[in-house]
């Protein structure tokens, strides 16, 4: 693993090859003409829109992105899509706006239980703002170790994608935990403190794949704040690194990378062969975290020595899960393919990854199932059409996977856009996929 993570960004990006073979696209499929050319989609014409309210030509605007004018325009236009998170944050912070003012987050609900998880986010505000760690409504508060249980469990839902279930209560639990935080006895405001720091990584994690990253920046910030109470080197990290994740969605990487690095310092020399992993699988984490911010910047080179770091400690502290993070070869292995895709070098990373046998088995929870899935689909786009039967087939994995988690994700949407498109031969699986992300049936 760790000699691959090496020699990773050493390969140049895959191009169309010629008489490539787009698996799954057997006589079996159902098959409808396809499009011939692509239709502005929503973030274009918001980058177009926002572009011209600031009065930035497109040689500005490109300059100010890192990208080319050509590109920008096609981006606009709907000829390219939005499918790496660094050119959302990057277009954002060229324009001065937020990265939801582009994606236009959080969606609308397209079912009942994407409703049912919308709805769960304003009670969690309504307890964050509400309650701090030096004073907290006066409301009665269930046993500490019932929260903690309940805790745990929105934990598990999370990990799985099912953010209504994650989300039902958490604003009540996140109010009695905080209360029992300020007002306990010593022992009890420290199992409160622990638990409180979980809940606040669903709460984080509900919000930041909702689209409310403002609301996963206050979640993440709280939980940092109670796990530096406790003086507990793993949850602090884990929680720096839920704050990376909430603080790089909304595009302030540059505060990210401090967070991350300032953590990292706190442990780096831990033993990752201690009988309890959980501050090495947190130190992982952060190196998987700022590898990803590392190639949302181009920087190649650095992100490789991320992975390298995360890798050799996966090697020593093997398959773990504390806290639902999923720190171990498989979970470096996904990484680095979505650190590939933002570096534009996913085809092959992706090719060498599912000609592994089971290359998936060790990911326990449907997130991070799910999110390789994803970033596999994402990956054979970057073939520039040569693999678009396989990407559309992974999009239809990570979906079914994890529908919560990919139906209310803005690069899924263009993903989907940017397939649909450019096939040449449609099939059902892009179709269903259509109706699903977006409610459009056009079979």
């Amino acid at each position: 693993m760790a000699t691959l993570v090496v020699h990773l960004f050493a390969e140049e990006r895959p191009g169309r090859r010629a008489g490539a073979r787009e698996e799954g696209d057997s006589a079996k499929r159902l098959l409808v003409p396809a499009r011939s050319h692509g239709e502005p989609t929503e973030i274009g014409q918001r980058v177009r829109a926002i572009r011209r309210r600031r009065g930035l030509s497109l040689d500005t605007a490109a300059g100010l992105a890192g990208i080319s004018k050509a590109y920008l325009s096609l981006l606009e236009r709907g000829e390219r899509r939005f499918e790496r998170r660094g050119l959302l944050e990057d277009l954002a912070n060229a324009l001065g706006c937020a990265v939801i003012d582009l994606t236009g987050q959080p969606y609308l609900p397209g079912d009942r239980v994407s409703a049912e998880a919308l709805a769960t986010l304003p009670p969690i505000s309504v307890a964050l703002y509400d309650a701090t760690l030096e004073d907290v409504p006066d409301v009665p508060a269930r046993p500490v170790e019932q929260l903690a249980r309940l805790a745990r469990v929105s934990n598990e839902h999370s990990a799985n994608s099912l953010y209504s279930l994650a989300g039902y209560d958490l604003g009540d639990l996140l109010t009695e935990l905080h209360v029992h935080a300020v007002t306990g006895e010593p022992d009890t405001r420290r199992a409160a403190l622990a638990a409180l720091v979980e809940a606040c990584f669903v709460a984080a994690g509900n919000a930041r794949s909702l689209g409310n990253y403002d609301l996963a920046v206050t979640a993440a910030r709280r939980a940092q704040d109670a796990a530096r109470r406790l003086d507990d080197p793993a949850l602090s990290a884990f929680a720096a690194m839920t704050g990376t994740g909430a603080l790089s969605r909304l595009g302030a990487r540059h505060r990210a990378q401090r967070v991350a690095s300032t953590a990292l310092a706190e442990v780096e020399y831990v033993d990752p062969e201690a009988k309890y992993t959980g501050p090495a699988e947190a130190a992982g984490m952060l190196h998987l975290s700022s590898a990803q911010m590392a190639a949302k910047d181009h920087d190649a080179d650095r992100a490789a020595t991320h992975l390298q770091a995360a890798a050799e400690l996966a090697e020593r502290t093997g398959e773990r899960n504390a806290l639902q993070f999923t720190f171990g070869p498989a979970n470096v292995q996904a990484w680095s393919l979505s650190v590939a895709v933002e570096l534009g070098q996913g085809t092959e990373r992706a090719e060498t990854i599912a000609r592994t046998p089971g290359y998936d088995a060790n990911l326990v929870t449907a997130d991070r199932k799910a999110a390789l899935h994803f970033d596999l689909a994402r990956a054979y786009a970057q073939a520039e059409g040569a693999r678009d039967g396989d990407a559309v087939r992974h999009l239809d994995l990570a979906d079914r996977i994890a529908p919560q988690r990919i139906r209310h994700d803005p690069v899924s949407r263009e993903l989907l856009a940017e397939l649909d498109t450019r096939v040449k031969r449609r099939s059902w699986e892009l179709e269903s996929l259509k109706h699903r992300l977006t409610g459009v049936d056009s079979l």
